[in-house]
């Protein structure tokens, strides 16, 4: 189908055909600089990503504990949903380096689906487990430990599967806009500035490749980990 539109269109300018694609995807991969660009703009996404993870497991509990700062984050959560991506990245292009855009970018797509996501685990604790804690007299970290985190587990399992995926997405628009030095996001800019459509072409397989490759690693280590605390995550 992709050869064939290739050659309907005419123009390899416009449509790049398959072995086009697959050569300069061969010339690619021989290069350290083709590796390196995989490799710091995944470190850079994931920075971005375990932060959000970390701050907003953070800002569940806190809100949790405290329900009036639950009605003071949530507007803000809204408005970062409602916002375009692209107008924060520009907009992070004002307040940091471009090196680090990407990395904020992933945080602040990331940040509300697991607020969201462990907040509505907590909430929705079995009560009945925790008056049984209570008649038991355990301890505020014999709970947090033995019932809380088991029935957030699901929904924590979610928010991360879910994340990792935008956290992707986002942070290679990040670098599309921003094109710091050696990441996927500078190298696809070029390839469309300089009108190389096979290298555009190649470097978006990457992305996708890449994108499906990080999920299902993502998982396998997720359901790994979540086996060891009982809870195997949904599928």
């Amino acid at each position: 189908m992709w050869q064939m539109v290739s050659i309907w269109v005419g123009k390899e300018m416009l449509v790049a055909s398959p072995l086009a694609v697959i050569k300069v995807f061969g010339e690619l991969v021989i290069e350290k600089t083709f590796w390196l660009s995989i490799l710091i703009s995944l470190l850079r996404i994931l920075i971005g990503f375990a932060t959000a993870v970390f701050v907003g497991t953070l800002l569940a509990v806190i809100t949790y504990a405290m329900p009036k700062g639950y009605y003071l984050f949530y507007p803000i959560i809204s408005v970062i949903k409602a916002t375009p991506v692209a107008s924060f990245i520009i907009l992070a292009l004002l307040w940091i380096n471009s090196t680090n855009v990407p990395a904020f970018i992933a945080f602040l797509m990331v940040l509300p689906i697991i607020w969201s996501n462990v907040s509505t685990g907590i909430k929705n604790t079995d009560k009945k487990l925790l008056e049984m804690a209570a008649v038991y007299k355990f301890g505020r970290i014999k709970t947090i430990r033995l019932i809380y985190v088991p029935q957030c587990m699901d929904y924590f399992y979610t928010a991360c599967i879910m994340g990792i995926g935008f956290a992707w997405k986002a942070g290679i628009a990040a670098e599309v806009i921003c094109t710091p030095k050696l990441s996927i996001g500078s190298n696809l800019y070029n390839a469309k500035i300089y009108l190389e459509t096979p290298q555009l072409f190649a470097w978006t397989g990457v992305v996708i490749s890449m994108s499906i490759v990080v999920e299902k690693l993502f998982k396998r280590t997720m359901k790994t980990a979540f086996h060891k605390h009982g809870s195997g995550g949904e599928e």
